[in-house]
C-alpha cells in the first residue's frame, strides 16, 4: 500500500525561477533513494506536486517540504492511498507550465499511467492536476501573511471578576467569552457557558443529571447566564446562550420562562442569542418546529453552534433558518493547511451569505487561522487567539496590529 500526497504552494518572492532545474535535479535523487514518485508542476507563481510512495517516506519527505523557504502558504489538497503506483517510476519531473501547452503537459502525465486500462478521468489525483493545469480554482487560493506579521495587543486592563450572591452558583457557574470582529476591535457579542463552580466543564455538571431533569436543569441555568451577564455590563452588546435542542421541546413553556427571565435582568429579548448544538439529538421535530417559531416569534435569534461536527448540519440548517451559525473548532483548526477544510468552509460560506446568514469561527487559535478565514470572507471571530472564557466575568480582548517589521519590510519594496 502507497500514499499518495497532493499539495500546492507559493513560490516565495526572493527564489529565482531558473533554479528551479538545480533543485528538481537534487529532488530526483533524493525521491530514487527513498522510493518516491514525484510531478511537480508550476505555474511561474503556485507549486503543485504529487508525491507518491511508502507512507512514511513521504510523510517525512513531506515535513521536510513545509520547512523550505523557498516558498509558502502550503496546503494539502489530498491524501491517498493506492495499491501500486498511479504514476510510474520513482524520481521526480517538473512540468513548467509556462514553456508548455496544458494539452501536452496533461498527455505527458497520462502516459506516465501505470494502470491497466491507464489512468480515467475518474481518478482524483489527475483531476486534481488538470485542475491545476487549466487554472481553474486560482480565485480560491487564499494567500495569507506569515504569522510572525502580526502582535496582539490587549487596550485595556482586566477587570476584576463582578461579585455575586444566587443560591445556584453552589453548583454551576458560567464562564464568559466575546465574539470580535478583529480589523474593526468591535465586540460583537459574548458568548456565556456553563461551567461547574470552580470551571468545571459543562459536561461534568450534566453528567450528574438524567432523564428530564438535564433539560430542566440547562434551562433554569439560564437564569444565571442573564443575571451574571446583566452584573458584568454587557450593555447593547448580544449574549448568546447553549441550549440542548430537546429544552425547547420537553420542558413546558421554555420560551416563556426565557423571556421572563431576559426582562427580569433588565435585558430584552433582541440581545439574546440562542445557539444549539448540531450534534444534540433531535426527536420530535413537529414539536421542535412549533418551538422555533416560538422563539422566533419572542425576538430572540437562532444559532446552530458547533457546525460541521454532527451528522445533521444541513438539515437543521434548512429547518431552523438560523441567524447565525458558529463553525466547529474541529474545523477551523490548522485550516490554513487544509484543502479539505478550506473546500468544506469556502462552501459553507457561500451558501450562508445566499441565506443571509452570518457565519462565526470559533476556537481559532493561530494567526494563520485567522488571516485564512478572514481573507475568505467570516469577519466574526471566537477564540484564544483574541480572548480567552473567563469564569464569571469579562476577558480582555487582544487587537491585531501588524508588526513594526512587515510595516517597514513593506516600505522597502
Amino acid at each position: 500500500m502507497l500514499l499518495t500526497l497532493v499539495y500546492r504552494s507559493h513560490i516565495s518572492e526572493h527564489v529565482q525561477s531558473d533554479s528551479l532545474v538545480e533543485m528538481v535535479s537534487q529532488a530526483n535523487v533524493n525521491n530514487e533513494l527513498l522510493s518516491i514518485t514525484g510531478i511537480l508542476l508550476f505555474d511561474g507563481m503556485h507549486f503543485f506536486q504529487l508525491l507518491e510512495g511508502p507512507e512514511e517516506a513521504v510523510d517525512a519527505l513531506y515535513s521536510s517540504i513545509c520547512q523550505d523557504k523557498r516558498h509558502h502558504n502550503v496546503v494539502v489538497l489530498m491524501r491517498d492511498y493506492v495499491q501500486s503506483r498511479r504514476f510510474g517510476n520513482v524520481g521526480m519531473e517538473l512540468f513548467d507550465l509556462r514553456h508548455h501547452h496544458e494539452d501536452e503537459v496533461l498527455q505527458a502525465v497520462l502516459d506516465k499511467g501505470t494502470s491497466k486500462y491507464q489512468l480515467t478521468y475518474e481518478d482524483r489525483a489527475l483531476q486534481f492536476l488538470c485542475t491545476f493545469v487549466q487554472a481553474r480554482e486560482k480565485e480560491n487560493y487564499l494567500e495569507i501573511l506569515p504569522a510572525d506579521s502580526w502582535s496582539f495587543l490587549a487596550d485595556e486592563p482586566l477587570k476584576p471578576e463582578v461579585e455575586f450572591i444566587f443560591p445556584e452558583m453552589q453548583d454551576y457557574s458560567f464562564a464568559f467569552q466575546p465574539i470580535v470582529d478583529p480589523l474593526s476591535r468591535e465586540i460583537i457579542s459574548y458568548e456565556a457557558t456553563i461551567r461547574g463552580p470552580e470551571g468545571g466543564s459543562a459536561m461534568e455538571y450534566y453528567s450528574r443529571l438524567s432523564g428530564i431533569t438535564i433539560y430542566e436543569a440547562d434551562l433554569k441555568s439560564k437564569k444565571l447566564a442573564f443575571a451574571m451577564a446583566q452584573k458584568i455590563g454587557i450593555s447593547d452588546k448580544t449574549i448568546s446562550i447553549k441550549l440542548l435542542p430537546m429544552t425547547l421541546v420537553m420542558v413546558p413553556d421554555a420560551v416563556g420562562f426565557l423571556v421572563n427571565e431576559i426582562t427580569a435582568c433588565g435585558l430584552v429579548p433582541e440581545q439574546i442569542v440562542v445557539a444549539i448544538t448540531e450534534n444534540g439529538v433531535i426527536t420530535r421535530e413537529d414539536k421542535f418546529t412549533t418551538a422555533m417559531k416560538q422563539l422566533k416569534a419572542s425576538g430572540m435569534r437562532l444559532a446552530i453552534d458547533d457546525f460541521g461536527a454532527g451528522s445533521a448540519g444541513l438539515l437543521l440548517l434548512t429547518q431552523c433558518q438560523p441567524d447565525k451559525i458558529m463553525i466547529d473548532r474541529n474545523m477551523i483548526c490548522d485550516i490554513h493547511t487544509s484543502g479539505p477544510k478550506q473546500a468544506v468552509v469556502q462552501a459553507i460560506i457561500r451558501f450562508c451569505s445566499a441565506l443571509e446568514i452570518s457565519v462565526i469561527a470559533t476556537g481559532v487559535e493561530k494567526p494563520e487561522e485567522w488571516m485564512w478565514l478572514d481573507a475568505a470572507g467570516v469577519c466574526n471571530f471566537q477564540g484564544e487567539l483574541f480572548a480567552e472564557p473567563r469564569l464569571k466575568g469579562a476577558p480582555v480582548v487582544t487587537w491585531p496590529e501588524v508588526t513594526y517589521e512587515y510595516q517597514s519590510g513593506q516600505q522597502a519594496l
